[in-house]
């Protein structure tokens, strides 16, 4: 099932990712946040695994577009495609690390204009909305 999904930040004008289509391996339409977070992890984790790693021999560049810089720039990481970890993730600490991030509201999560707030709320996929990943920062501060 085809899912378009963007990931957003709290104070950047643009987003991090922006209308990506993603294909989820399931056939239910109607499906839990918790069964929904999952399935975006389980995918997000094999194309990372399917991504080709770059071998320290290899001369490949990758310079990000003009456009692009800025959006580096904002979010405060500059990337040039190359993945330095070889190391591939382990899908459910992955996927346990994802739900326990939204239990403690490090992230929200937007199907359409509907807030998703608890695991056990339900979803139908066949509305076909944009699903929004906004991930929250918190402010720190002390009382003197």
């Amino acid at each position: 099932m085809n899912l378009t999904i963007s990931v957003k930040q709290l104070g950047k004008k643009h987003p991090i990712i922006q209308d990506n289509v993603i294909v989820l391996t399931t056939t239910s339409t109607v499906i839990t946040v918790i069964q929904l977070l999952e399935l975006v992890v389980a995918q997000q984790v094999d194309q990372f695994s399917k991504s080709s790693f770059e071998v320290d021999d290899e001369d490949k560049t990758h310079l990000p577009r003009d456009h692009y810089l800025p959006i580096l720039l904002d979010s405060g990481k500059m990337s040039f495609g190359a993945i330095y970890n070889h190391n591939l993730p382990d899908l459910r600490k992955a996927q346990e690390t994802a739900i326990q991030a939204f239990e403690d509201g490090m992230f929200a999560v937007f199907y359409g204009d509907d807030a998703l707030e608890t695991l056990e709320q339900t979803i139908d996929l066949k509305d076909n909305k944009t699903l929004t990943f906004i991930r929250l920062t918190f402010l720190t501060g002390s009382y003197w």
